[in-house]
């Protein structure tokens, strides 16, 4: 049983920004940061299933696909890499890739890493503030410019990269070919509301990511059985013994918590193992004379794939 602060790991990308406010108080010295990892706070703990990531863009990212589990597993890896977004600031114009406009031959797809004109046969669509993306595992995809978001991903850092934007790094034909699903993304389900509080975004077997929103001055009771990741987004509380506010993620391992949400109320996402949603992961305590021991402790759109 386990609540920490997560600790953050800063992890510097040529296409990454100077400037990584509000989301993050370090100082960054001028560095260009890509990605702020969250982490358990005892570096000897047991590793968790999840990862949980900020990233900033000035740049694309490369064109890239990261293996689904029976693909890791057939070269020796312990499980793949499937990941969703959620857009917490986008620029005018930001955009991703999301698979191809049209499906492509094995052969087609090694012409195009070769030939450098992967770019153009990718679904781009823009993003706004609020929106959020499920990329399985097999999924050729990039992330534009001018993103901020935040990633929940299984634990795993391979990454097969098909075109890079003249950045010279390594291409992993052979490895890419072998794990991309290389046609169009199949459509995605559409997020739905569990309670008044929290709406489902995404239930996998990999995770489920929820978006929660909590009222001003409210209280709430949190029980999980296994690990949950909680992020802050918009505004600021007190989750068991932390103060947390935008920025800040909350690793908790089979425990039970209470959150107590400040005058301006509090927004999060919440992941944990899948496939299906924890119903009764959140309990309001609002209002309750003789509140539980754990109690007192302490809109956007989804992204849809075209056919």
């Amino acid at each position: 049983m386990t609540v920490e602060h997560a600790s953050v790991r800063v992890v510097c990308k040529p296409w990454g920004v100077a400037d990584i406010r509000p989301w993050s108080r370090i100082d960054i010295s001028g560095d260009t940061v890509g990605e702020l990892w969250f982490d358990r706070v005892d570096k000897d703990a047991p590793g968790s299933a999840l990862l949980l990531k900020l990233l900033f863009t000035s740049q694309p990212l490369s064109i890239q696909v990261h293996p689904d589990d029976e693909f890791a597993r057939a070269i020796d890896l312990p499980n793949g890499k499937t990941e969703a977004w959620y857009i917490l600031s986008a620029a005018p114009g930001a955009r991703v890739a999301l698979g191809l406009k049209r499906r492509l031959t094995s052969q087609a797809l090694r012409a195009a890493i070769r030939d450098g004109s992967m770019a153009g046969l990718m679904q781009w669509r823009p993003v706004a503030t609020g929106d959020f993306i499920f990329v399985p595992g097999g999924t050729i995809h990039a992330i534009g410019a001018g993103i901020v978001l935040a990633e929940i991903q299984q634990r795993s850092d391979t990454t097969f990269r098909l075109f890079d934007f003249g950045r010279c790094r390594e291409l992993h034909e052979d490895d890419a070919v072998a794990a991309s699903d290389a046609g169009p993304l199949r459509v995605q389900s559409a997020p739905w509301r569990l309670a008044d509080a929290r709406r489902i975004l995404v239930a996998s077997p990999q995770f489920v990511l929820e978006r929660i929103d909590l009222q001003p001055n409210s209280h709430w009771a949190l029980d999980t059985d296994r690990e949950t990741w909680i992020l802050v987004i918009e505004g600021k509380g007190r989750i068991g013994r932390t103060n947390a506010t935008m920025g800040d993620a909350i690793f908790i391992e089979a425990d039970c918590l209470g959150i107590e949400v400040g005058p301006n109320g509090m927004s999060g996402l919440v992941a944990y193992p899948g496939p299906d949603p924890l119903v009764s992961l959140l309990q309001d305590c609002t209002g309750r004379t003789n509140r539980s021991p754990a109690a007192s402790g302490a809109s956007g759109k989804i992204i849809e794939a075209q056919t």
